[in-house]
């Protein structure tokens, strides 16, 4: 495949990216650091045994989302064609500081749901004008209930997941594949300095099984496998249990 990856200059979407080219799919990266992207860029390239240059850049900032449709010119003259995209770029913040930082809340709900959005309907209306092709979104378990650790960013995660869940049903019959990955948590510079859980996942080990699901056109990813069954009991708890737990 042809596949452009929002986010991959650092953790999970290089780690995605890394997992694609050793596949052999064509890569084109996209992120706000262009020093960066080269980096990650240049060490696909010797992971995969690629000539200099065969892994495209091109800068994209979710917070700027009048640059989508820019983006998307430059990637079906790249890719030509665009077969699939993979989002992984989101911000994170604790419920403790969202709380406290009005500004860095609006910031967060607006880069996570609103542009996060934005920028998907761009890849859906390239996507389907050429035919059809997959979009892989990571979301994230915060989303599956009301958690008193996660209630601000959970519920940007919350309204994303019903998006893509919601793509999926309208648009795979026309040969769009919408794959909504759930990450629990996974080691990577967003979580760090927080206590990672027993069952915490490695960035590597979360990529194969995303590049899997996306090959097998599956719908939905909980990662590592073990959250599947973690959010099916938080799921099924009754509110007055809920109400008495810090999970």
């Amino acid at each position: 495949m042809k596949v452009a990856v929002l986010g991959a200059s650092k953790g999970m979407g290089r780690s995605v990216a890394r997992e694609l080219a050793s596949q052999g799919h064509t890569l084109c990266l996209l992120g706000r650091n262009v020093e960066e992207l080269e980096r990650s860029a240049r060490d696909i390239e010797i992971r995969s045994g690629l000539s200099e240059g065969s892994v495209q850049v091109v800068e994209c900032d979710l917070e700027q989302a009048d640059s989508f449709t820019r983006v998307f010119d430059q990637l079906q003259v790249l890719l030509n064609p665009i077969e699939a995209v993979v989002v992984t770029a989101g911000l994170f913040g604790t419920q403790e500081e969202l709380e406290n930082d009005t500004k860095r809340l609006e910031r967060l709900l607006t880069v996570n749901f609103t542009h996060t959005i934005l920028f998907c309907e761009e890849a859906r209306k390239r996507l389907l004008a050429q035919g059809g092709g997959s979009l892989c979104v990571f979301s994230s378990v915060a989303g599956d209930r009301g958690r008193k650790p996660v209630i601000l960013y959970g519920a940007s995660k919350a309204g994303l997941s019903h998006y893509l869940e919601g793509l999926d049903h309208k648009y795979r019959s026309q040969g769009l594949v919408t794959l909504n990955v759930k990450p629990g948590f996974v080691k990577t510079g967003m979580t760090y300095g927080l206590k990672p859980p027993p069952f915490a996942g490695e960035p590597d080990q979360v990529a194969k099984q995303v590049v899997k699901a996306l090959t097998a056109k599956s719908p939905l990813l909980y990662t590592p496998s073990m959250w599947r069954w973690v959010m099916f009991i938080i799921r099924n708890l009754p509110r007055f249990v809920m109400r008495r737990l810090s999970f």
